[in-house]
């Protein structure tokens, strides 16, 4: 097929707007960092739980937000509200970014972002579920940020899980296009975010970038479940590496008493990083696992019901079996720094 007709076709919308958006991105933030504006935006400042060492911008979110909110009204206007609703919450994350607010400030207009996509939004399930659907997509908002801490990781998922969906909404039974190119818009921004984000950092992503990511993660996800373009289980699994390293570790820190909000470094991705592996190779290791998920659930998309859900159970005990051995390698490191 000539390339001409190729770019015509349907199936390649996704990946146009999304190149799009990775051009834009990167020239925004280029922009940023070559005007100097950057760092009087926001600016992260290391300390001691923090995994760098030198002040670097927290302006990731500058260059992602407005180019998928706009690319998004344009070329997909039934996703408005997610669109808008990302926007809005970007404007609060700034506002935290730079003056810092109240944990119920922040976690008050999650909720209500999320409240007003299902209430706009409903799909037709019992009360009871739309009711946890609202708690998941809350949590997948918050364990976007606390996932944000190691260079080229939370954009690197973000070009991952949402070029997965991008995929999964072109090829399913009962395909999306407007779902496709709204999740390979936010792919293509993630990857121009990624040109200045992968180790060594120029940039970070920052709650202005983390929190709508993390929210159209589950508004995208949420979507594609009420239009039955796949099964509850498959965003989950799209953003599988994420969710058990942020939920574990919010558990464990709970059963300790902890304040999960406060800064630590105890996830399973920054102990990869403290133990030796630095934050490049921690991401490659991140980058094969989240596209291996991917790839396994878009492929179960042709199972029965029943063999789904064994897909399910069975990566979720590789993932078991892969944060087990980070446990063991950090002891090792413990120990081995004890007797040194």
């Amino acid at each position: 097929m000539p390339i001409a007709s190729f770019l015509l076709q349907p199936a390649a919308q996704p990946w146009l707007w999304g190149a799009a958006a990775l051009c834009s991105c990167a020239a925004i933030l280029w922009v940023l960092l070559r005007t100097g504006l950057a760092w009087r935006l926001a600016t992260d400042i290391p300390n001691d739980r923090s995994l760098h060492t030198r002040p670097t911008p927290r302006v990731g979110g500058w260059g992602i937000v407005p180019v998928l909110v706009i690319l998004i009204v344009l070329g997909a206007p039934a996703l408005w509200l997610p669109a808008l609703l990302a926007a809005l919450l970007a404007a609060l994350s700034q506002v935290d970014d730079r003056r810092g607010l109240p944990a119920r400030v922040r976690f008050g207009g999650h909720a209500a972002a999320v409240i007003a996509l299902i209430a706009v939004y409903p799909a037709d399930v019992p009360w009871w579920a739309l009711v946890a659907m609202a708690v998941l997509l809350v949590w997948l908002v918050n364990l976007y940020n606390f996932m944000d801490g190691s260079d080229g990781l939370a954009g690197g998922m973000a070009l991952f899980g949402f070029g997965g969906y991008a995929i999964a909404a072109s090829v399913a039974l009962h395909a999306d296009p407007s779902l496709a190119l709204a999740a390979g818009i936010v792919a293509g921004a993630a990857a121009g975010f990624l040109l200045f984000n992968f180790h060594p950092a120029r940039i970070f992503l920052g709650d202005a970038g983390s929190i709508p990511l993390g929210f159209l993660a589950g508004a995208l996800g949420y979507w594609g479940w009420r239009e039955a373009v796949w099964p509850v289980w498959f965003p989950a699994v799209c953003f599988a590496p994420f969710i058990g390293d942020a939920s574990v570790t919010l558990l464990k820190r709970l059963l300790r008493g902890e304040k999960f909000w406060q800064a630590h470094r105890e996830h399973y991705y920054q102990r990869m990083v403290q133990s030796g592996l630095g934050h490049g190779a921690t991401a490659r290791i991140w980058y094969l696992f989240m596209a291996a998920g991917i790839m396994l659930a878009i492929w179960a998309l042709e199972f029965a019901v029943r063999d789904q859900w064994l897909m399910v159970a069975a990566w979720a005990a590789v993932l078991v079996v892969a944060g087990l051995c980070i446990d063991r390698h950090w002891r090792r490191h413990v120990s081995r720094s004890g007797q040194s």
